[in-house]
């Protein structure tokens, strides 16, 4: 024991020094501790047992009422105030009821107290405290305890030291424990057996669970029905259904007779596997096959019968499974049919039962009904636990209601339920979806103080919320945390953290995660590869995707509807519908199933690419196939149909009430949104209230599409008021709403009120950063006010944020557009000199510029040296490259830049297009601006108004050469007449130098005048 003392005085756990020989035969106290510390006299010895079973039997009434925080002041008073000092057995039972309390934490502290007021351990207080550690995690603690301290051990040590490995998915380690219990000639027991099973079927390992259990009994432990259940459970875990049954065949032939929860356990692994029919079946073995269903079950324990079969009663619990199962299978009429039996049977449905019915219909998001069933219990006399609260939480938060969502959490304090593991875990994952980041991390902050330690669910969450906001600094931070703390990361942890890093593009990062987890025997599943080939395919990297696919295949796992998600957005993306179809018929060939997520991602791309028809097809295929809409496919839909232009966006809204849906936030942004497109804004604000009324929470998304559509009306204050309402939700003014109230100012084109409404907006809680003094640079250059958003850069420096291109290019624009060609290119010459590197939109502008200033022999400077830094030209690029050759009557240039383009595969713009066709019409060459057109039909790219007044008038100016000959001037108006059906037909207005052209070719002498009104007459009819 001297060595136990000295190994803890090393640890700093103690304040005091002190030491004892042996807990069998201990010297006197007064010759080891300091007892002057006591005050013993204080008190009459006689009396200090009474009192001291007076003070336990107060803090065993405080823990058992839930008032853990007075339980550790009237310890403290106890020990502290009044120097009263408890026998070994009221410290023991002391420890004991804060360890089952859940304040596992002062363990630990009480046990410090007990040592240092001289009261020496027994085994059974070393057994609590390697429990305790081991609920904790501390695993190395508790092993120190065991291997390196003097001290006495049992079966009941080690086997607690073997749970706690266990219960951190570490069995193999576990397992070693029965080298030490041999070498110390401690025996093993049916618990070691048990547990030891329990750990293996815990990670999976259910056939070694079993090798484990026959050794032991060839060693001389009993089998008994805990052993045989926790295998059966294990079994029916990993799908092996079949099995588990034979486990029950075998269980009776070695005389281990099944008991209810052998039933229960096969009932439960049925109906998670779907398989009800089973499921029933074992319920009517369990009643003997009884005649009559409505009889009601006597209630009488347990029993065997000689012969060696069972009698079984059914309990609250095999009902309880198969409700809770039918609710997670969508069999929520059968849970509720099922639910009414059981009361008719004269089962009271518990707290477990309603937590079961009220999770199906969450799921089913039947939110009202399991908010009337919550008020249905209180009737009842059951009163809610955590766990129900914690699902009612969760799916309110899911569902947008993070206002509802903090009532019940209200309410559950006002109720005096304890915030358990679960709760806290799902207050945390919610309040990050609530965009509640701060109130997130105090409530991780004050696990410790609600005696709840964090699991490797609650790191998970915490790290997937940190990934979403893109702060992988602090997501990294935890997981080294929970190495420190020996909390073991699951799969979902690293794929949060592959996520976040594949999102922010460090995919090279995200690799080198994955290989982290393949390093400690995790395997990445099929969901983290989706992520990974899902970010290197918007990188541009098919290759490294491609073999990021064929990994995932070499280590034997097979395509799901994720993956073929992934490869089908990713050819959406380029536009290759037809590739994309033809991957999905591939895969269906191959047995496998498309859910509704593929259908929906195939009708979005069909969809985006002008393919109506097709889009309606996918959604008919989803009707054959039983799969039904949800929000999500409806709310693509809605956005197809009101992208066409050719359906009323009030019918479009009413269908998803009539297919039974409600509307979530996307679905109301979405509608919103073409309103404001519309310019209906009333109709927008009519349906931003509903979303209110429906307890459908705003977020920045809305308040972005709603103060934009106001702000783009001129509607600044209306915009405004908007802003602050999203205030009490908690949204502050972000890039997005200054840009537009900016925008929205910059049209009275006074620099005065651009900058009060962003030092407003600034005001209102609006983070001020590059990307925000961007915006405020950005406007005031477009006005070609240079001179103020210099001034702002030079704050902007001040403030310690440096400029970055998007600056540059602010000023180089504002500066071009001002007419200032030198303080531009110093602009440009200041950005290298800082280092900054110009982008393709920078080398855009000073081309851009400089053609448009005719400057020709410094464009072709600013190109080289674009091309010198290895920037190829973009699309955008080329099309201001040959507008820029083109309005000079440089044709030569912009027809080989025009090669250039299309040989590298890029599709010019209409409007280059327009000055490639105007450049050969003003020459007379209209064969070439013809043949133009074709290239344009070919390469999908659609004339405006401005194309066919070009060709019309160069056609019709052709017929008039006097030198023409008769066929060739009628060819040529017919040709310039077919353009103007051609233009008419496609709804286009031709300008007034069309119109002059037409009638000056077509009408009679004479009346060329007449004929030009009376075509604009007829326009004007048209556009009315």
């Amino acid at each position: 024991m001297m060595n136990h003392l000295k190994y803890y005085q090393t640890r700093a756990f103690l304040s005091r020094s002190f030491a004892f020989s042996s807990t069998k035969h201990p010297k006197p106290l007064s010759k080891i501790l300091p007892f002057h510390h006591f005050h013993t006299n204080s008190i009459l010895q006689t009396k200090t047992h009474l009192y001291a079973s007076f003070f336990c039997t107060l803090i065993h009434l405080y823990l058992t009422c839930g008032r853990l925080s007075k339980a550790t002041d009237t310890f403290y008073d106890m020990i502290r105030t009044h120097h009263i000092v408890p026998t070994l057995p009221l410290w023991n039972r002391l420890i004991y009821q804060f360890n089952a309390t859940g304040l596992v934490s002062q363990v630990w502290d009480l046990y410090s107290e007990m040592l240092s007021c001289g009261v020496l351990p027994n085994v059974f207080t070393h057994n609590i405290l390697v429990h305790a550690w081991c609920k904790m995690g501390h695993l190395s603690l508790a092993l120190d305890l065991i291997r390196n301290v003097d001290i006495d051990v049992d079966t009941v040590t080690y086997n607690t030291a073997i749970w706690g490995f266990c219960q951190q998915g570490l069995a193999n380690q576990g397992f070693g424990f029965l080298s030490i219990m041999v070498k110390k000639d401690t025996f093993f027991d049916s618990f070691t057996c048990n547990i030891l099973v329990k750990g293996f079927c815990r990670i999976g390992s259910v056939k070694y669970g079993e090798w484990v259990m026959d050794n032991l009994v060839n060693g001389g432990i009993c089998k008994d029905a805990v052993g045989f259940n926790t295998l059966i459970d294990g079994h029916c875990k990993v799908g092996e259904i079949s099995y588990a049954f034979e486990l029950m065949e075998r269980m009776r032939n070695q005389g281990v007779f099944p008991d209810i929860v052998t039933y229960n356990t096969l009932i439960n692994g049925c109906s998670k596997r779907g398989d009800f029919d089973r499921a029933k079946s074992l319920i009517d073995e369990i009643l003997g096959f009884r005649k009559k269903k409505d009889c009601a079950f006597r209630k009488i324990d347990d029993m065997n019968d000689d012969d060696g079969t069972t009698n079984l009663e059914p309990n609250l619990v095999t009902y309880t499974t198969l409700i809770s199962a039918y609710s997670k299978q969508h069999g929520l009429s059968e849970a509720l049919s099922l639910y009414e039996e059981m009361i008719s049977d004269g089962f009271l449905p518990d707290v477990v039962t309603y937590s079961s019915i009220i999770n199906g219909l969450c799921k089913h998001g039947m939110l009202t009904e399991a908010k009337a069933l919550l008020r249905e219990m209180d009737k009842m006399g059951v009163n809610p636990n955590h766990v129900v609260y914690a699902i009612l939480v969760d799916s309110l938060f899911k569902a947008g209601s993070a206002w509802e969502s903090f009532i019940y959490q209200s309410q559950m304090i006002v109720c005096g339920v304890s915030f358990d593991l679960v709760a806290c875990t799902t207050l945390i994952d919610g309040l990050f979806k609530a965009g509640k980041s701060d109130e997130a991390e105090a409530m991780f902050c004050s696990l410790a103080k609600l005696n709840c330690i964090p699991n490797n669910i609650t790191y998970t969450a915490m790290i997937d919320g940190y990934c979403k906001l893109g702060d992988m600094d602090g997501a990294e931070s935890l997981l080294r945390e929970m190495e420190r703390k020996q909390v073991v990361p699951n799969v979902i942890t690293y794929s949060s953290i592959i996520n976040g890093y594949t999102k922010k593009g460090m995919l090279d990062v995200a690799v080198r995660i994955m290989k982290k987890m393949l390093d400690q025997n995790i395997m990445p599943n099929a969901y983290i590869y989706a992520t990974l080939i899902d970010g290197h395919f918007k990188a541009g990297k098919q290759d490294a995707a491609v073999d990021l696919y064929n990994e995932m295949k070499l280590n034997g796992l097979e395509e799901n509807s994720f993956i073929v998600d992934v490869f089908v957005n990713n050819l959406k993306r380029g536009r290759k519908m037809e590739e994309a179809e033809g991957l999905c018929k591939y895969m269906m060939s191959k047995g496998l199933l498309l859910d509704r997520v593929n259908y929906t991602s195939l009708m979005d791309g069909f969809f985006k690419t002008g393919r109506e028809s097709a889009a309606f097809t996918m959604a008919e295929k989803m009707a054959e196939t039983g799969i039904k809409f949800d929000v999500v496919a409806y709310n693509v839909l809605i956005n197809g149909l009101l992208r066409l232009g050719k359906y009323d966006a009030e019918s479009v809204y009413s269908g998803i009430r009539e297919l039974g849906l409600a509307p979530d936030r996307a679905t109301y942004n979405t509608m919103i949104n073409a309103y404001c497109k519309q310019g209906k804004l009333e109709n927008a604000i009519k349906l931003w209230n509903e979303m209110k009324g429906h307890s459908v929470m705003p977020n920045s998304i809305t308040c972005n599409i709603l103060v934009g559509g106001l702000s783009k009306a001129g509607e600044t204050e209306r915009a405004i008021n908007v802003l602050n309402e999203m205030l009490l939700w908690g949204i502050r003014p972000n890039v997005t709403i200054h840009r537009a109230l900016l925008n929205a100012c910059s049209k009275c084109e006074r620099a005065d009120t651009i900058l009060q409404m962003h030092k407003r907006l600034v005001g209102m809680g609006l983070k001020v950063n590059r990307e925000v003094y961007n915006s405020l640079i950005t406007v005031l250059c477009g006005l070609g006010m240079t001179k103020r958003a210099t001034l702002v850069l030079n704050n902007m420096t001040k403030e310690g944020i440096s400029a970055d291109t998007v600056t540059y290019n602010a000023l180089i624009h504002g500066h071009f557009k001002s007419s200032h060609i030198e303080k531009a290119l110093a602009t440009y010459t200041q950005m290298l000199n800082e280092g900054v590197s110009p982008g393709i939109r920078t080398y855009n502008l000073l081309l851009g510029g400089l053609l448009a200033a005719g400057l020709m022999s410094k464009a072709h400077e600013i190109l080289s040296k674009m091309k010198e830094s290895g920037l190829d030209p973009d699309a955008s690029l080329y099309n201001t490259l040959i507008s820029g050759h083109g309005k000079i009557g440089n044709k030569k240039e912009a027809i080989k830049f025009y090669c250039e383009m299309v040989t590298k595969g890029l599709v010019p713009k209409t409007s280059t297009y327009n000055v490639l066709i105007e450049g050969f019409a003003k020459v007379g060459k209209m064969d070439q601006a013809r043949e133009l057109l074709n290239e344009m039909q070919v390469r999908r790219v659609p004339p405006n108004s401005s194309t066919y007044d070009i060709l019309i008038c160069g056609w019709c100016n052709l017929s008039k050469q006097p030198e023409l000959d008769r066929i060739s001037k009628k060819t040529y108006r017919t040709e310039a007449r077919t353009l103007f059906a051609e233009m008419n037909e496609k709804g286009f207005v031709p300008c007034e130098n069309t119109l002059a052209c037409i009638s000056s070719t077509f009408a009679r002498p004479g009346m060329v005048v007449d004929a030009k009104n009376m075509l604009k007459d007829m326009y004007k009819r048209k556009q009315s």
